[in-house]
C-alpha cells in the first residue's frame, strides 16, 4: 500500500506536468483549405509553443546572444523555425483571422524565387509536389531579412501567405504543428517537430484559418 507520501508526489508530479502542457502547447482547429492535402478543413491540431521559445528582453537575451555568439537577430533558447516547419502565426497584417497556418519555405537570409511554376530557394528548386500558379504581383527573387520567414500554404492556388504581404515577423511565431489528432482519419504525427503534448480539451480550441 502506498504510502501518503508516495501518493502526494504523484499528485504534485501530475499537476506539474499538467501545468507545464498547458504552457507549452496549445489547441487550434483548421478552417479552410489553403494547406491541403497536408492539413484537412477542420482538423485539430496541437501546436508546440515552446519549441520556438526566445529571451529576447533585457539581460538575458544578452546572454544567450553571447554564449551562442550572435550579434544581432532573435535570441532562441533552442532554435528558431526551420525549412517545411509547419507553424501557426498571427496575421502581419488585415484582419483575415485571429491566426494562420502555413510552410515555412525560407529563412533569414534565403534568396526566393517563384518561377515556371515553381519555387527556388538559394538557386536550388524545392523538390515538393505544390505548383505554384500565382505569385500575386511579387518581385522575385528577394532574401529572407533577419528574425523574418517566407512562408506559403501547400494549396498554392487557395492560399493567403507571404506571396501577399510579404515576409512574416518572427514575434508573430505561435509555434509549430505538432499533432494531428482529430478527426481519427486525420490523426497524423508530424515527425520534425518537437516533443511537448497537450490534453487538447475541445472547449480550449481555437479557431485557425488556413
Amino acid at each position: 500500500m502506498k504510502s501518503i507520501r508516495e501518493i502526494s508526489e504523484t499528485a504534485i508530479t501530475a499537476v506539474l506536468i499538467f501545468v507545464v502542457l498547458q504552457v507549452a502547447t496549445q489547441s487550434f482547429r483548421v478552417d479552410g483549405q489553403s494547406m491541403d492535402p497536408t492539413l484537412a478543413d477542420g482538423e485539430n491540431l496541437l501546436v508546440n509553443k515552446f519549441v520556438y521559445a526566445s529571451a529576447d528582453d533585457g539581460v538575458f537575451g544578452d546572454v544567450i546572444r553571447a554564449i551562442k555568439g550572435q550579434d544581432v537577430g532573435r535570441s532562441y533558447l533552442f532554435h528558431g523555425p526551420q525549412r517545411d516547419d509547419i507553424i501557426v502565426f498571427t496575421p502581419p497584417t488585415g484582419p483575415e483571422a485571429d491566426f494562420l497556418v502555413k510552410r515555412v519555405i525560407g529563412i533569414p537570409g534565403d534568396e526566393i524565387d517563384i518561377r515556371g511554376g515553381q519555387v527556388w530557394v538559394n538557386g536550388e528548386p524545392r523538390e515538393e509536389n505544390f505548383p505554384v500558379t500565382r505569385t500575386n504581383g511579387g518581385t522575385y527573387p528577394l532574401i529572407v531579412e533577419d528574425d523574418n520567414f517566407f512562408v506559403l500554404g501547400d494549396n498554392r492556388g487557395r492560399s493567403n501567405d507571404s506571396r501577399t504581404w510579404g515576409q512574416l515577423p518572427a514575434e508573430n511565431v505561435v509555434g509549430r504543428v505538432w499533432f494531428g489528432y482529430w478527426p481519427p482519419s486525420e490523426i497524423n504525427l508530424f515527425s520534425s517537430v518537437g516533443s511537448a503534448l497537450s490534453s487538447g480539451i475541445p472547449n480550449l480550441l481555437t479557431g485557425l484559418t488556413r
